[in-house]
């Protein structure tokens, strides 16, 4: 079987996203937590300074709670366009949050023709009988030329996502992918050694994968995924905290020590424009 490629060219670009809100946190758990248009456009013109070149957007309803309604979501994305045009890839959730049926899911994809969305596979096909709706939303993506990410949690959905491409469901011979760090584990800590749990098993040669963890050492499993060949996914949807420990002032600060990291290590920061290139070559 293949095995996946964790090789980076030393002139491969990383691509950094930022998830600045999630759909569960509050002010209550930190005072600069984006969830408002305004507060997500301002979030984003930080982001995109220190060095992100993807924003990932939940919103959420009058009562703060996780939404996936179309009209938030425009006014969401309408504003941080005012704020950074094309600059950043806007990237939007379709997460159930234990709220949302897949068939929402899916027509909140087709009414808001998003750039870019993610789709957590065990939400959005439980099981084998909504596999055709999936394939039918990801050909209808295709064609739109509407980016998925999809997002898988353990060895499980990364076998079964391995299955689906190789019986055709999914209608392109890649996609890109999602790995969770840590997200059954004790605490939610995540450790770079969480990684073993998809590199070691994957047999599918994903182009464009990206990592995400909780914890302080968010940072320290982005750089390491970044080093094997992947990209990073950082913010307050997974952590609030810095490496040292201490609580970021906001978003933009938990990019820029995965950012000098890299710097150091002669790794360059993909662009909006250079990652749209990337994605294009696989979707």
């Amino acid at each position: 079987m293949t095995e996946l490629n964790t090789t980076a060219p030393r002139d491969r670009g990383i691509a950094i996203a930022v998830a600045p809100n999630g759909g569960r946190r509050l002010k209550a758990d930190h005072p600069a937590l984006p969830i408002s248009p305004d507060e997500l456009a301002e979030c984003a013109v930080a982001c995109l300074d220190a060095g992100a070149s993807m924003i990932h957007v939940h919103v959420r309803d009058d009562d703060g709670r996780h939404s996936l309604d179309v009209e938030r979501y425009r006014a969401a994305i309408a504003a941080i366009r005012a704020r950074v045009s094309d600059r950043l890839i806007i990237q939007v959730t379709t997460e159930a949050l234990g709220l949302f049926k897949p068939a929402e899911q899916i027509d909140l994809v087709r009414v808001l023709r998003p750039e870019a969305c993610s789709i957590a596979l065990r939400e959005i096909a439980p099981d084998a009988s909504y596999e055709g709706d999936f394939a039918d939303l990801l050909a209808w993506m295709r064609r739109e030329r509407i980016v998925p990410q999809i997002i898988l949690y353990d060895s499980v959905d990364l076998e079964r996502l391995e299955d689906l491409l190789q019986r055709g469901v999914i209608p392109a011979d890649d996609i890109p992918v999602l790995f969770v760090l840590g997200r059954y584990t004790t605490h939610q800590q995540s450790s770079p050694l969480d990684l073993s749990v998809f590199t070691r098993s994957a047999a599918v040669p994903f182009a464009h994968w990206s990592v995400c963890a909780f914890g302080r050492d968010e940072a320290a499993c982005a750089v390491s995924a970044a080093l094997m060949g992947g990209n990073v996914r950082l913010g307050f949807e997974n952590n609030l905290h810095l490496p040292d420990g201490t609580t970021a002032a906001d978003n933009a600060a938990l990019i820029a020590p995965v950012r000098n990291s890299l710097h150091l290590l002669g790794r360059k920061i993909e662009t909006a424009e250079t990652q749209r290139a990337a994605l294009e070559t696989i979707w």
